[in-house]
């Protein structure tokens, strides 16, 4: 299936991908486009429109496109993954929804990779795949730890 979302991307467009690939489309494709051009290439390509204004699978309220896929693919029943998504919210918005102590350690990391200078955001992307591996590991021990909202919450 085909996937598309807006260029240069920065947390919720890693983030979502990541997730697209490991939990719902193993064999999912990206385009990534000009913000102007995705719903034409969308329909040209009959490609899934994310984190894109109107989109069902973008932000509602003070929810990210992550939390719109979780909810409509019903993974919610995934307690590492029900902490990773507060920590994606919290990278990719002001961090208000749960206070997510995590997610400023995820904004800086995303924020730093976008200045490494890779040659197109499915390149950047697959580079930072293995973050969010890492800290669905690092979700999997916190809730293997009783501890399912993450160090330091309750």
């Amino acid at each position: 299936m085909k996937w598309i979302t807006r260029e240069k991307v920065k947390v919720d467009r890693v983030a979502c991908p990541w997730l697209i690939t490991r939990f719902v489309d193993p064999d999912a494709e990206f385009i990534f486009a000009p913000t102007d051009q995705v719903a034409a290439i969308a329909r040209r390509e009959g490609a899934t429109s994310f984190d894109c204004k109107g989109d069902d699978l973008g932000h509602h309220g003070k929810e990210c496109s992550f939390d719109a896929i979780i909810k409509k693919y019903r993974l919610v029943g995934d307690p590492a993954l029900m902490l990773l998504a507060r920590i994606v919210n919290g990278a990719d918005t002001d961090n208000s929804l749960w206070n997510q102590p995590e997610s400023a350690g995820l904004h800086a990391i995303a924020e730093g990779f976008r200045h490494l200078g890779y040659p197109d955001d499915l390149e950047q992307n697959r580079a930072q795949w293995i973050i969010y591996d890492a800290f669905y590991a690092y979700c999997q021990e916190m809730v293997r730890q009783g501890k399912p909202n993450g160090a330091g919450q309750h």
